[in-house]
Formats: C-alpha cells, structure tokens, sequence
C-alpha cells in the first residue's frame, strides 16, 4: 500500500515522464490487489502484483502488519517465470510463511492477472490466510489444508488500462457482491468540447460536459443501492504531453469525500503522495469500503 500515489496532485498522477517511450509504457502493465485479514490476531494486508512485459509475466506477493511494517515479500521475476508452479518457505518473527503457486494452466486475458486455471495460497502458521485462483481442490490437497475459504477480503486494486477513446475494467464493489463492468469513454482527439462519460454494465451512470473545465472532480453514483464516490483527474489527457495517463478511483467508502479534502490541503506533491497514502491506508484497515483506482494510458 506504500507505493499507491497521490491521484489527484497534479504531479502525482504522472508515473511516466516525458521521456517516456511506448515500450517503456508497455512495462506499466500491471494489477495490483490489496486483501486484509487477520494474522496473529492482528489486521494485516497481503499485496498481490501481476506483471506483464517484454519478458514475460510475473508476480510478487508482499504482506505488511498494521503498523505499516514489511513482514516479508516475494517476487517471482518475469524472466523465472516459466517455472510457474512452485513455494516459497519463509520465517519471520519466529512464525512460519508459507506461499504456494500453480499458474502452468492458467489462462490471461490482455492484462497480467490470471482468469483461471490457477492457485496461489498464503499459509500463515499453517493456517489458510489468503487462497486466489479456481483450483481450490488442488490448492488445498497441496498445502494439506480442508477445503475451507480464506478470511482475506478485497479491499483495493489498482489497474492500468490502455485505449484510445474507451477503457474497459471489471470491478466488485463490496465482498462477494455482484461483479460489474465497468467503461469510460472520452475522446480527447480533434474534439472542441471533450466530454467524459462512464458506464457500469452498459448504463451510463455520470457525465462530465465542458472536460476542459472540469477536468478534475468527483461525483456519488450508485452501484447495487451502495453510493460509490468517483474521482477523476484526466488534466494529462488535455494539457499534459503525449504519454500522460489519466487517473480514476472508485471508492466504496462514506469518508471518501474527507479523503478528497484532506489530499488538497498541500499543493507539495511528495507531501500528497504520502497524505494520500496514508489516509487511503488507515481508511481500509478501519473497513470502511473497497477502491479501485485505475490509470488509463492513450494508445498512440
């Protein structure tokens, strides 16, 4: 969760600089999932990164404990992974971790995050904290654990997504809630009046005329009865260079607006990449909801 940025400091949404080129781009491909559960009776989040680039696909897997201190991280680099079924032991603290991974049948889709044919388990002192993946059987035969489903909730991903006028995302706004797609559509070529659009399963739900204006914002929709605060800041869509990216955060949460306030407070963009951080964490240690925060690139 450390490395989430600020999303709406007007340097803080750029993660690639001018200088930048596509294949460099390319590199950003990646999805990263935040799960919080219960570790030694304490709230811990286990971050789960899917790459994807030149060399391959990868993955790391990185638990941090409740005060913000690194408990441990694996990385499985793109370069290894075609070895993909495999553990990693590990001891920390004088208690045991335990990773297990079978991603040789699994299947993609465009992104690096597998669609299924695969497992990834944590074992925490011999005791299931995080099981991802459809071949649960499999998992739990390989780890000699019954066939019991993890604690572990979803409570923030981050997405890179690349287009050309729209981005497409899928996104389950509250633990085993329905899930939804979700699509953004801006055209920000040859346009006098940019118009920002987005839709969930095919029904718009917000539009932003007079873009130029209101590139920055935030706006309540409702998803399934539950009020879910969109931000957006696409400044780099209109004013930025070429490669800039655009920035939107889906948030399940009440306070998300205090979030948006508290992050204006500094125009220092270090100082709103470590405000932003901070709060976005404390808000999904106290439970209060899921977010999404999805990068979207224009493909040249």
């Amino acid at each position: 969760m450390r490395d989430f940025p600020s999303c709406f400091g007007e340097n803080g949404v750029q993660v690639a600089d001018s200088s930048s080129s596509s294949t460099a781009r390319t590199a950003q491909n990646l999805v990263t999932c935040v799960y919080q559960c219960r570790l030694r009776g304490k709230w811990c989040l286990i971050t789960i990164t899917w790459t994807k680039n030149l060399m391959g696909q990868g993955l790391s897997v990185g638990i941090d404990d409740s005060s913000n201190q690194c408990l441990c991280k694996v990385d499985i680099k793109p370069w290894l992974f075609s070895k993909r079924k495999g553990c990693k032991n590990l001891e920390v603290d004088s208690s045991k971790i335990d990773m297990y991974w079978d991603l040789s049948a699994a299947k993609f889709g465009s992104g690096p995050e597998p669609l299924e044919g695969f497992y990834l388990a944590v074992v925490f002192n011999q005791e299931l904290a995080l099981l991802l993946g459809d071949l649960k059987k499999e998992a739990c035969k390989k780890i000699n654990s019954p066939p019991v489903p993890s604690t572990a909730v979803l409570i923030a991903k981050r997405e890179h997504l690349f287009g050309k006028r729209l981005y497409f995302a899928k996104a389950q706004f509250c633990d085993k809630g329905q899930m939804h797609d979700i699509m953004i559509e801006c055209d920000t070529v040859g346009v006098t009046e940019p118009c920002l659009l987005i839709r969930i399963d095919s029904k718009m739900v917000m539009q932003v005329k007079r873009l130029q204006w209101k590139f920055r914002g935030n706006h309540t929709i409702l998803v399934d009865g539950l009020p879910i605060e969109v931000f957006w800041d696409v400044h780099n869509w209109l004013f930025g260079n070429a490669i800039g990216n655009a920035v939107f955060m889906f948030q399940s949460c009440l306070s998300a607006e205090k979030l948006w306030a508290c992050q204006s407070i500094s125009s220092d963009p270090s100082v709103l990449a470590w405000s932003w951080s901070e709060k976005f964490r404390d808000t999904q240690l106290q439970g209060l909801g899921f977010s999404l925060i999805l990068y979207a690139w224009k493909n040249e």
